[in-house]
């Protein structure tokens, strides 16, 4: 739907209904398991993009599990596991509420969100009326954004999806719960770690990370400028370097900024029996950056924080109808992908002149997203607008005249004063 915003009344204005009670009862009552959904949605888009990959001939692309937070900013206290923190939506710390994300990345073909765990804080689990209050699970235990990222990992294991590599920011880096299961399970992963993080050298000793670059990789030739891959402008350039740790599994892969020189850190484990070269370490890194697009695409075009629901429940299963409607335009997009690519070849030279017909970049997923709402969408009947404009007026007015009522309860004084 080419809507400005995506909650229940919204949607169900929409849809023709005269109230949102379908839509709310939908998140809020419902009998419907919500991890089983997301299951669902998971085998159709890893069953899509392989499908999308195996026609387009791209089967020996990588495979990524992107892990990786987003937020949603709230207002009031009222919310399942909303909190003063840090938002990388906000880029600040602001109230409001955290979900860990799992992206199916294929390399080549495309991605789409997978899986989908909440934060709530601990203060929140252990109080037992607010934990009524919020919808918490009786049975829910506080666990970390590492801890939730292995409950998301074991969902993907439990279908059978066992990427090349597992990718993530600092967050996950910093989790040595979640490294120490990824090797367990003899999975690879390529994981951002801050500055400060020590690694353990060949020769015995441990060095932070800016330590070991300040150390190791002061001569020129230690880097290698290789791209991190390509992107809507061209392909990304950065100077790469890898250190030996005492582990013959596991390196430092150092990414350097050609222009402004910043550095970028990953703890690198590949299990004995896999291939270990520094170009699939690079490619695997790379690959990480689909996720945030999934957030744009998934905030953007399918309301992933516009969700107005405060339980637990209801929050999730918002999460998982958003990963439903990316997915579909996310296979219908890798299947048409080399259909509609005309694009002309990329110019070689700085002075090549621009070709007569530039033809037309592949579909995307907001595009997919517009087509589908342009076929489907069907104008509203000039009673139900009308039917609308009087329902939301009267429900405004309803919730202004009980919030007054509930501020003299709580100031008293404030009645007699008037």
């Amino acid at each position: 739907m080419e809507l400005p915003e995506r909650n229940g009344w919204s949607i169900a204005r929409h849809a023709g209904d005269r109230t949102p009670d379908k839509t709310q009862r939908l998140l809020n009552h419902a009998s419907w398991d919500t991890f089983a959904a997301m299951c669902v949605v998971r085998r159709f888009a890893v069953a899509g993009l392989e499908e999308a990959a195996r026609r387009g001939r791209r089967r020996r692309g990588l495979v990524i599990g992107a892990i990786d937070e987003t937020g949603q900013e709230k207002a009031g206290e009222a919310t399942c596991g909303v909190k003063r923190q840090y938002l990388g939506c906000a880029g600040r710390v602001a109230n409001g509420i955290n979900t860990v994300h799992l992206s199916y990345v294929r390399q080549g073909t495309g991605h789409a969100l997978i899986g989908a765990r909440q934060w709530i804080p601990r203060e929140h689990l252990e109080d037992p009326v607010k934990s009524l209050v919020m919808g918490l699970p009786l049975d829910l235990g506080f666990r970390t954004k590492g801890q939730l990222a292995i409950d998301i990992s074991k969902d993907a294991a439990a279908d059978g999806i066992r990427p090349d590599f597992y990718c993530g920011d600092e967050v996950s880096g910093n989790c040595t719960e979640l490294r120490e299961h990824l090797e367990a399970e003899g999975q690879a992963y390529v994981l951002r770690v801050p500055s400060n993080f020590m690694v353990s050298l060949a020769a015995g000793t441990k060095l932070t990370c800016a330590e070991a670059v300040h150390a190791l990789l002061k001569h020129k030739r230690r880097w290698e400028v290789r791209s991190a891959g390509t992107g809507s402008k061209g392909e990304r350039w950065y100077a790469w370097a890898w250190i030996a740790t005492a582990s013959p599994r596991h390196h430092l892969l150092i990414r350097r900024h050609l222009k402004t020189g910043e550095l970028a850190f990953h703890y690198c484990y590949v299990p004995e029996g896999q291939i270990l070269a520094k170009a699939r370490l690079i490619r695997a890194a790379g690959l990480r950056w689909p996720i945030e697009e999934d957030f744009e695409f998934g905030k953007d075009c399918f309301g992933l924080d516009q969700c107005q629901a405060r339980l637990y429940t209801a929050i999730l299963r918002h999460a998982g109808l958003v990963m439903a409607a990316l997915a579909i335009c996310a296979v219908t997009t890798a299947l048409l992908r080399d259909r509609t690519g005309t694009q002309a070849p990329p110019p070689v030279r700085p002075d090549q002149p621009p070709p007569a017909e530039p033809g037309m970049i592949p579909l995307t997923i907001p595009e997919t997203k517009r087509l589908l709402a342009a076929l489907t969408t069907r104008p509203l009947p000039r009673w139900l607008v009308i039917h609308w404009d009087a329902w939301t007026r009267r429900h405004q007015a309803r919730s202004r005249w009980f919030h007054k009522r509930a501020r003299l309860a709580r100031n008293p004084e404030n009645a007699l004063a008037s």
